[in-house]
This record gives structure tokens, sequence and C-alpha cells, in this order.
């Protein structure tokens, strides 16, 4: 039985990277090949592909999910969207000395009122919200929002945070977290790569606040994960047979991509399309797409350092997590990346 404690590890606070590199691709990348760890800049990545490898890239874009205002008995509240479901009704959380009750309102930013329609999630930790009058919500959240960095970012959303917690391909809106390893990638690295001959794929995975929900229970297999859409072009899936069928390497560009595709292609073929997907990848997992995976540093207990520990082997993480701190690489969302090697097998 694998336990909480199996995926925890001492991480010194000062470690935790605040503010991204100068640059896009100046951070570091530690390449992982079972228990073996390489240091590199994360602009050598090219020279670990080769012509006909393909990477995989999670276009989803950031929205300004972070709210503020008033209940209308008039006490505080902050509001993080988790997900839009429609131009009118969105699933949140509410920060509040005390939680809104179904049929209330509440005012955002003094700019637009939005009803609490009820309670939802698996733990019933989220609140169901509809607009209240004319507009779209996302139109509303562009204008009187603000930039969801993440809880172990300390500092308010800056200016360079606006262009820095976005990926250069972001697209599709719909995110409330960025996938962070895609944030390492300017455009002259990705026409970089094209000209080496690796190929470039996309898919849409709209990260929900539900990524930094901690895991609540001792035996992780106890542990419900949070779900999220994502949709899949067929362009993709073509690409990625076309790869393999040249014996060409599938690289997922963050754990977001990855939790898509290996969704996608549970029952041993990939299938384009969207769907929902609550998959936990832990210890045992069969993967069937990714080959090989780009991803940066995660929080210790994590449902994400389970999934790299699926991918690389729990041996060759724990190995690399304690050369990273040694060697003071930059954790989490605006921190340093890993390119994990698949272990060959899956044992545990």
């Amino acid at each position: 039985m694998l336990t909480l404690d199996d995926f925890d590890f001492d991480l010194p606070p000062e470690l935790i990277a605040q503010h991204p590199a100068p640059q896009r691709t100046a951070s570091r990348l530690l390449h992982v090949a079972g228990e073996k760890q390489e240091d590199c800049r994360f602009a050598d990545l090219v020279s670990f592909l080769l012509p006909g490898d393909l990477l995989v890239f999670n276009d989803t874009r950031v929205i300004r999910a972070r709210l503020f205002g008033a209940k209308e008995t008039g006490g505080n509240i902050e509001v993080m969207i988790e997900r839009i479901v429609d131009d009118r009704h969105a699933i949140a959380q509410i920060r509040a000395s005390k939680s809104p009750k179904p049929g209330s309102r509440i005012i955002l930013e003094d700019a637009f009122e939005m009803q609490v329609t009820g309670r939802t999630g698996t733990q019933g930790e989220f609140f169901a919200l509809e607009l209240s009058g004319a507009g779209s919500l996302f139109a509303l959240l562009e204008q009187h929002g603000r930039l969801p960095l993440p809880p172990y970012i300390e500092h308010p959303a800056e200016v360079d945070d606006e262009n820095r917690y976005q990926t250069v391909y972001a697209r599709r809106a719909g995110a409330v977290a960025a996938p962070t390893a895609g944030l390492h990638f300017d455009q002259p690295m990705l026409d970089r790569l094209q000209v080496h001959g690796v190929g470039l794929a996309w898919l849409t995975l709209h990260v929900g606040a539900g990524t930094f929900q901690p895991v609540r229970v001792h035996d992780i297999a106890e542990h419900k994960m949070h779900s999220e859409r994502f949709d899949i072009p067929q362009a993709t899936v073509d690409a990625i047979a076309h790869t393999h069928h040249v014996g060409g390497r599938v690289v997922a560009v963050g754990t977001t991509s990855l939790r898509a595709l290996e969704s996608a292609g549970r029952t041993g073929s990939l299938h384009a399309g969207s769907a929902e997907t609550d998959i936990f990848i832990t210890p045992g997992f069969q993967f069937r797409v990714v080959d090989r995976l780009i991803t940066n540093f995660h929080l210790p207990k994590s449902t994400l350092l389970m999934l790299v520990s699926a991918f690389a082997g729990m041996d060759a993480i724990r190995a690399a997590y304690r050369h990273a701190v040694a060697k003071r690489y930059r954790f989490f969302s605006y921190g340093d990346a890993m390119l994990l090697e698949k272990q060959q097998d899956h044992a545990v």
C-alpha cells in the first residue's frame, strides 16, 4: 500500500520560485534517466530530441479567475473560479468568514452579481454560481478579474505575471492555472525545434484550481481526483500515430498534456474528441501513449509528484529531487524543468 508519506520530501522554502527566469528558455533542465541525472539548460532541449520526435503541448489560456467582493449581507469574500461552465454559469471556490447559502447573491468587484445556486464537488468544496443580469461571464472576468497566481507565490499578480504566467502559444481560454512546463518555451525555440525536424502538436486541457487541492487521505488509493475537461484534435491523434509508426518518441509537455493523452488512450487506442477526465496516475500505471515527459518540480505529497513517480519510477524521482534540492534548482510554477525518460518496467 502506497501512502502519502511515500511522496514527501524536504524542500527549503527559498527554493520556491517567486518570479520567472529573466527569459523563458533561461531555466535549468534536469535530465532524468533512471537514477542518473544530467544538469543542463532548458535551451539545450533540442539536443535531446531527434527528427521525427513529437512534442504535444496544452494550448489552454489562463483566465482572470480571481475576484474579490461581498455577500449581499455585507461580508467580504474572495472567489476563485474553478471552471466556466458556459457564458452564465461557473463553479468556484469561495473564501469567506461564513460560507454563502444557496439562493444568496454575491457582488464581485463592485461590477456584477452572481447567485449561489448550490454546492458541488466530491466533498462539496465548490460553489455553483449563475450570472445575474446581462453580459458574458468570459468578458466580465477579462474586464474585472485578476490573474490567479498559485497559492505558493506570495506576491499579488504584477504586470510581468500577465505575460509570463501564460504560454506563448496559449489560445483557448478556460484554465485557472497555467500548464507550467510550457512556460519555458518561446517562439524562437519552437521554430528551432521544427527546423530540427521535431513535430509540434496541440491539445487543450483547462487546468482547474483543484490541481492545488491537497491529498487528505493517508492511503492514496482512497483519493478522488478533481475532474477536468480536455479536447484532442484528430490532427494530434494522427501525428502521434505517425510518430510511433516511424519510431519517433511522443513527448508530453507537462502533466496536463500527459493526463489528457493517457485518458484518451486508456482503451489501447487513442481517440480524438472532448471528454472529462479524473484520471489518477500512481505507480503501477501502464502508459500507452507518452514516451517522455517535460515537467516542472512538484509539491510534496501532491498528485503530480505521484504521477511523475509513476512515469519515471519512484526511486528515480526520489534521487532526482534530492539532487535538485542539493543543486539549488528552482521549484514549482516559475521554477526549473525536468526531462523524464519513462521507466521500462512498471515496478513500484
